[in-house]
């Protein structure tokens, strides 16, 4: 009886071992253009694409992310490459870095393209 304590023990902190040794998956990167930002920015909506087709998903910083001088920034038609955990309210943002839209996977390009061209018509009228 005493042996099978022993190997229960043991088997017990081999899985333990073998399951804390393991390493730590890193987060996907995606691709996103922003098309919404919140005032607080906490929450930013942004056409994502994890490289396959768009589509539109919520992007919340974690906090070493929100206090960026990148997210600080952030405005709509950004183009964004970035680190993230996907869960149920959106992506989950560990690091994140401004892309020139040339450098976006093709389903996104044309999203950026066409909002840029949005956003210029905005500002033309006001420019003389």
């Amino acid at each position: 009886m005493r042996g099978w304590k022993v190997g229960l023990v043991a088997a017990t902190i081999f899985v333990f071992s073998a399951t804390t040794a393991l390493p730590q998956q890193d987060p996907p990167v995606i691709f996103a253009v922003v098309t919404k930002v919140s005032k607080d920015r906490r929450h930013v909506v942004a056409q994502v694409s994890e490289g396959g087709p768009a589509s539109e998903a919520t992007l919340i910083p974690t906090d070493p992310i929100l206090d960026n001088l990148i997210w600080r920034k952030l405005e709509i038609c950004h183009a964004l490459k970035a680190e993230a955990w996907k869960n149920q309210e959106g992506y989950r943002i560990v690091s994140v870095r401004v892309l020139d839209a040339g450098m976006l996977p093709m389903s996104l390009q044309g999203i950026a393209g066409d909002c840029l061209i949005k956003k210029a018509l905005e500002f033309g009228p006001l420019v003389d």
